[in-house]
């Protein structure tokens, strides 16, 4: 008897292991050398799963001979003692505008192996457990557009898939490999249908960035992080063949700001901007612009700013932003509630395997906005343990 009583025991202890570990949801955060604070409380690090050191250049790794070092803001090992046992490690390679390096490391198959060899002597080297590849485009759409046509891009497409190819087969199965990827439909360039299983099948996790979806190039009113649009970016990936659990819905911890021409303050979307981007050159105009939780607010925006915090209201989808009228600028940002939101109405019923955030220390100091995604991630797991127990049970 005592025997069967314990091999029971052990039989449940294995299903509820099972059961905690299908059921788990991956919480990313970006540490960035800009904002490089981690929360001295423990209890707002303990469900974060992987943490992504932004960034390394790309053209630090096109070279023959490994460098005695890598570039690094901080070390893998400093950035372990601050977080809990198991977190994993990775360092970001890329960033918005870093596309240089990428572009000579995926132009030939030798280049590309080079490129991958040395990616691997910096995890080997460093302690990580992955890299995530940032390139902001392949195939296009990227800081000069304007001056460099996309067409002169199209090979990146193929050569994208062939990079990522040669990266997995470096580093092997063991190391984590994930890539940030856009969350305009238009700037999906290298992420078809065609393409995008091809991806899938090297990558550990998909972050898509599902922010900045209002930016200089637009011309009307819309919120840059918002439900609906988040939602709907989710889904282009889905249907071009990215299984949900390897996607990651990502959250801004940021402000966005954009002046605009007269508008209804009642329904501000759509409402027509000031021009935001010199049309021949992509340059900002200074009409558009951001900043972190962690940053002190511009002077010259901190009445408008107190007011979109006060006044700003949530529209129909959940978003939230504010339009003011005086001085014609337009807000927008996600709130806790707006974060709770997400992961109660995308992450859970669209099955995703997590989110992410950008960043960590740029929602110091009171990480309001970091306690709402460990909460909803928190929820979420008990709901999916739930639900696996049942089916288990059956």
């Amino acid at each position: 008897m005592l025997h069967l009583k314990v091999d029971t025991a052990c039989v449940w202890l294995v299903l509820v292991t099972t059961v905690m570990a299908s059921s788990a949801l991956r919480c990313i955060m970006y540490l960035t050398g800009q904002h490089h604070v981690v929360p001295s409380d423990p209890g707002l690090t303990a469900d974060i799963t992987h943490v992504v050191l932004a960034f390394m250049r790309s053209d630090v790794f096109n070279v023959g001979e490994t460098p005695a070092s890598f570039p690094l803001f901080t070390s893998i090992g400093e950035t372990r003692r601050q977080f809990h046992p198991g977190t994993e490690v990775m360092v970001a390679i890329g960033g918005w505008g870093d596309s240089q390096g990428f572009e000579e490391a995926a132009r030939s198959s030798q280049s590309r192996k080079r490129w991958a060899r040395q990616v691997r002597a910096m995890i080997n080297q460093t302690g990580a457990d992955g890299v995530d590849i940032d390139w902001e485009y392949p195939g296009g759409n990227r800081d000069d557009y304007r001056l460099v046509p996309n067409a002169e891009r199209e090979w990146e497409i193929e050569a994208f898939v062939l990079l990522l190819q040669d990266l997995r087969a470096a580093i092997g199965p063991e190391k984590t490999l994930s890539i940030a990827v856009p969350g305009l439909e238009r700037d999906l360039i290298a992420f078809t249908a065609s393409t995008l299983p091809r991806i899938v099948a090297q990558v550990d996790f998909i972050n898509v960035m599902t922010y900045d979806m209002m930016n200089r190039r637009d011309g009307a009113v819309a919120h840059h992080s918002g439900v609906l649009g988040t939602r709907d970016s989710l889904d282009h990936y889905v249907k071009r063949g990215a299984p949900p659990r390897l996607l990651n819905l990502g959250l801004g911890y940021y402000v966005k700001w954009f002046r605009t021409q007269d508008c209804d303050p009642n329904q501000p979307l759509g409402c027509p901007t000031q021009l935001l981007e010199d049309p021949k050159t992509g340059a900002d105009m200074g009409k558009t612009g951001a900043f972190s939780w962690h940053d002190e607010t511009p002077r010259d925006l901190v009445l408008s700013f107190a007011q979109a915090q006060t006044e700003g209201k949530y529209f129909e989808d959940g978003s939230y932003g504010y339009w003011d009228g005086e001085e014609k600028r337009w807000w927008s940002f996600d709130t806790p509630r707006v974060i709770e939101q997400k992961l109660a109405d995308i992450v859970g019923p669209r099955g995703l395997g997590g989110v992410f955030a950008w960043g960590l220390g740029e929602d110091a100091p009171n990480f309001k906005h970091l306690a709402a995604t460990l909460e909803g991630v928190r929820v979420e797991t008990r709901h999916r343990v739930l639900h696996n127990s049942s089916k288990d049970e059956l």
